[in-house]
């Protein structure tokens, strides 16, 4: 069969099976993020015991530490982080725009966050490293542009990431690992648009939308989306990357994405944000000192089972490490129970209603950046 099919529709929305060589996995999805390896302070066997088919690392922080070829020889991404299920590796063009690389026709130089060295990284190293981390899903090295950015650094960093995709294309060897292009162009549509046709003429086997949520308007962030997946081929699977935020989710999956990513959830939790299905709910206020009760009665977690929020108010006093492990399993719970509230509603044609729903609650500005590892 071919690798992603579409079944269940609901307008735009669609539900899909992806099939990678760790198995087949169910979209929409959401991908908690384990940059280095593990998903900070939650244990991997907890992350898939809720449910998470697709773990994402990051390739610029496992070439340095502790290396692709030290990876390769414990068996892969997989049997280095103990996860069960498939993995995908970002590919490090987001650290091309964090760290502030020097950018040229050839690649990206930066310097290594452990020794302060300088890192050379081209795009056919991005592909050759992560087939030697053994990833289900790679990405192209793309140019990630900062916003607000003038239109000709766009239009030249747009430029550069389809030459760079180009190259990836060209210098790709393991068949078996699905490669996705990554479209840019921040806000502007017109841009988008060109970006999104450009890539998929490449050819790949899933295209990403990246470059957004970095501070922009939800509207703006969405009206780049639609401008993006109109010229995308409708049989290949479409990811958001670094996007988290229940709004920006559920109405991305009405436009007809598949994939996320964000560290969002856990990086609230380590700083004492729970969300619910009220909203956001920062435990460490004075309100919830005390209470012997769930963080969400709607949840049916293991924290909100057996932890309230009295208790979990102290631990973000006294042992903040402890406090944010709790936090971010919960929050994990959260999300992995909204994109599969989202799944259902296209099954069941009520994709409308779950929209009406989350935007009671959450259409507000974002939560938090996507910005940084986690």
């Amino acid at each position: 069969m071919t690798h992603f099919v579409v079944g269940a529709t609901d307008g735009a929305a669609r539900r899909g099976q992806l099939a990678l060589r760790s198995g087949i996995v169910e979209t929409p999805l959401f991908m908690p993020v384990a940059t280095r390896g593990m998903v900070r302070l939650t244990p991997t066997e907890i992350v898939a015991d809720l449910g998470y088919q697709v773990l994402l690392s990051n390739t610029y922080h496992l070439m340095l530490r502790p290396g692709a070829e030290v990876v390769a020889k414990m068996g892969g991404l997989n049997a280095f982080t103990g996860f069960p299920g498939a993995s995908l590796t970002d590919s490090g063009g987001f650290q091309i725009m964090s760290l502030d690389a020097t950018i040229t026709s050839t690649g990206a130089r930066f310097r290594n966050v452990y020794d302060g060295s300088w890192v050379t990284l081209t795009p056919e190293e991005a592909v050759s490293t992560q087939e030697a981390l053994g990833a289900d899903i790679a990405m192209v090295l793309d140019v990630c542009t900062k916003l607000p950015a003038d239109r000709d650094v766009l239009s030249y960093n747009l430029e550069l990431t389809t030459r760079w995709a180009q190259r990836c294309a060209e210098a790709r060897r393991d068949e078996t690992q699905r490669l996705f292009g990554i479209v840019q162009g921040g806000v502007d549509a017109e841009l988008r648009s060109m970006s999104a046709q450009a890539i998929a003429d490449i050819g790949f086997d899933g295209y990403a939308i990246g470059g957004l949520a970095v501070g922009e308007s939800a509207e703006s962030t969405l009206d780049a989306l639609r401008a993006s997946i109109a010229e995308l081929p409708a049989d290949r699977p479409r990811y958001l990357m670094g996007v988290g935020d229940p709004y920006l989710m559920a109405h991305a999956v009405a436009l007809g994405v598949d994939m996320f990513d964000c560290v969002a959830p856990t990086r609230l939790a380590r700083h004492g944000t729970a969300l619910t299905q009220q909203g956001p709910l920062r435990v460490k206020g004075v309100g919830q000192r005390g209470l012997d009760e769930p963080l969400d009665p709607a949840c049916g977690c293991r924290v909100c089972q057996r932890v309230s929020k009295g208790l979990l108010h102290h631990l973000l006093h006294v042992d903040h490490e402890s406090a944010g492990a709790l936090l971010s399993i919960h929050n994990l719970a959260f999300q992995f129970e909204l994109i599969s509230r989202l799944r259902k509603a296209i099954d069941d044609h009520k994709i409308e209603e779950v929209l009406t729903q989350v935007d009671k609650i959450w259409r507000r500005p974002t939560l938090a950046s996507s910005l940084g590892n986690d």
